[in-house]
């Protein structure tokens, strides 16, 4: 199995590890990958670089109908939602229209499935402008990425475009105050010469203590599950995801452990 892309603006329901019945909505262009990072692990592929200003992003108009077409579609067959999930190819946060989008999803899950949750997984990399960070404080699961808190782990494994900063990244998620979900991915192998490992005990302490800063309200921890566009890494054992999660819930955080 390679890595893929969404081909639509709407997909699913499917069933999600995280999110039971997950109805997704991918913000970015059908089969290109637009994203702020180039994640060595992303089962989505590489980040393309070129000619990324020629590709358009789907227009709020069209997100709301197309949403407001399925979840009509999914009332008359009977399927419920769990979560109506932003995550598709690459960083949904990047969409100039994403706190309006947001506001269109809220009304219209309250129309078909009041119960349902909003849920959106960011990168993190756009907190800094306010009408994402408002628009975040309105879901349900606002799930945000920290996959290490050390520079040069960061740059190596998450591979930011330019002037994205680690530290500002770390303020803006204090600036939650609780209202967030911090997602981890767990890896280590080779790319480019280098050895990356975000699961050493410097790693974890250092993770640990920011962890204990943020104050999320619980963090989700998990290893790679698909094929990864860099090819030399390594699947994070159960066992040792285990005991990471006993250092979370020791510092006093509910942690979940997906593999």
């Amino acid at each position: 199995m390679g890595t893929f892309l969404f081909d639509d603006v709407i997909f699913g329901p499917v069933n999600s590890r995280r999110f039971g019945v997950s109805l997704g909505i991918n913000l970015l262009p059908e089969g290109y990958k637009c994203c702020t990072f180039n994640c060595i692990y992303c089962e989505c592929g590489w980040t393309f670089k070129s000619n990324a200003e020629n590709v358009k992003l789907p227009k709020r108009s069209l997100v709301s109908e197309n949403l407001g077409i399925r979840l009509q579609e999914m009332k008359k067959q009977g399927i419920v939602p769990d979560n109506i999930t932003y995550a598709g190819n690459g960083e949904p946060t990047i969409h100039p229209e994403f706190a309006g989008i947001i506001d269109d999803t809220i009304k219209l899950r309250n129309q078909y499935f009041p119960k349902a949750e909003i849920t959106v997984l960011t990168n993190s990399s756009m907190l800094h402008k306010k009408s994402v960070f408002d628009a975040l404080n309105k879901v349900d699961n606002n799930v945000l990425k920290l996959d290490t808190v050390i520079e040069d782990t960061f740059m190596k494994l998450n591979q930011p475009v330019p002037n994205i900063s680690l530290e500002n990244i770390i303020a803006d998620l204090k600036r939650f105050t609780g209202n967030h979900i911090i997602q981890t991915l767990f890896i280590r192998g080779n790319y480019n010469g280098n050895r990356i490992d975000n699961a050493t005990q410097p790693e974890l302490d250092a993770w640990l203590n920011v962890i204990k800063d943020i104050q999320p309200k619980y963090v989700m921890i998990y290893p790679i599950a698909r094929d990864t566009p860099a090819k030399d890494l390594e699947k994070i054992s159960k066992s040792e995801l285990r005991k990471i999660e006993g250092l979370v819930n020791a510092v006093g955080i509910k942690t979940k452990v997906y593999y």
